[in-house]
């Protein structure tokens, strides 16, 4: 039947969150002994973790074992019933499984715990019914049960999926911190995610170098400091010496400030109206912090130097956006 304007969509919406809240708020209790042995026989894992599921357990077993891969713990998803026509030879001796099923009787996963059992490779249950034949074949069931869906029907799985997909959770990020794992291993598993780029990128890989440096003597003019900022298009020019060192930098907003005080840029020299003591920093400093400080104190573009105060880079807002760090 179609809805009507007088459904109180958010009073439903709201009454399916306290069910699911309820259900896993009745988790916390079973994190007993069976989830240390599981975390244990996981951490002891010298081969792969490997999920399995039917249906919604296995939508649910895909999403834990990409989150125990992406946190330390090398895992991989095989669906149940492609296991029972060759991707059984993707599970070796040295792996453990973990199987997902509420109720425990899954009939694509039953047919597989005879060879598992037969090479001895660990299995791990999570299931809503502990006396269930994946529950009792298992070494270790972790109980997943919920007593009602928040389906109204009680039948489609909403409940019982959430409560599975929080204890998944609970695995990953307790073999996390046993491990040690840490925010930049984290990063290495995603290069290509904005954390990574946060946590991976140093100012080294985003400066611009040698000849596209914009760079002026002391000696220089004011339009030809204009000159050279033009054609490296950083919006800055820095201010060296014969060996390099960073003398000031002068910017679009010194060039400004110059033409309020009524500068001649043709004959007055750069090194009369650049920023000396300007801020610098190091290449191999984390871009992400970088940021931090240029937006701080409002500042647009970087030179870089090395531990002599040598010029060895430069690189802009701009520079920042293009490697995705904001």
């Amino acid at each position: 039947m179609p809805a009507t304007s007088k459904t109180d969509f958010e009073k439903l919406g709201r009454e399916v969150i306290a069910t699911e809240l309820a259900e896993i708020q009745a988790l916390l209790s079973r994190i007993d002994q069976n989830f240390n042995r599981a975390c244990e026989l996981l951490l002891a894992c010298k081969g792969r973790i490997v999920v399995t599921g039917m249906g919604k357990s296995g939508h649910i077993g895909g999403k834990i074992a990409a989150t125990l891969a992406s946190t330390g713990s090398p895992a991989f998803f095989v669906h149940p019933g492609e296991a029972s026509h060759g991707d059984l030879g993707m599970i070796t001796r040295r792996d453990v499984v973990i199987a997902l099923s509420n109720s425990g009787n899954t009939a694509e996963i039953t047919t597989i715990i005879p060879i598992l059992k037969r090479f001895n490779v660990p299995l791990i249950s999570m299931t809503g019914d502990k006396n269930s034949t994946l529950a009792t074949q298992a070494d270790i069931n972790l109980d997943v049960s919920v007593s009602k869906e928040a389906c109204p029907h009680d039948l489609a799985p909403t409940s019982s999926t959430t409560v599975a997909l929080v204890m998944g959770d609970a695995l990953a990020v307790a073999l996390l911190q046993a491990r040690g794992f840490t925010a930049e291993d984290f990063a290495l598993s995603h290069p290509g995610g904005s954390l990574g780029r946060r946590l991976l990128l140093h100012v080294s890989d985003i400066m611009h170098k040698d000849k596209r440096i914009p760079r002026v003597p002391e000696t220089a003019t004011v339009a030809e400091a204009l000159l050279e900022m033009s054609k490296k298009g950083l919006g800055m020019t820095a201010i060296t010496d014969a060996q390099g060192t960073v003398l000031g930098v002068y910017t679009d907003g010194d060039l400004r400030r110059s033409l309020d005080k009524n500068i001649n840029v043709h004959s007055a020299s750069i090194g009369e109206v650049m920023t000396k003591n300007c801020r610098t920093t190091r290449p191999d400093e984390l871009a992400a912090t970088v940021v931090k400080m240029m937006d701080d104190h409002g500042i647009n573009g970087l030179l870089v130097v090395d531990e002599n105060n040598r010029l060895v880079g430069a690189f802009n807002m701009h520079d920042i956006l293009r490697a995705g760090i904001v």
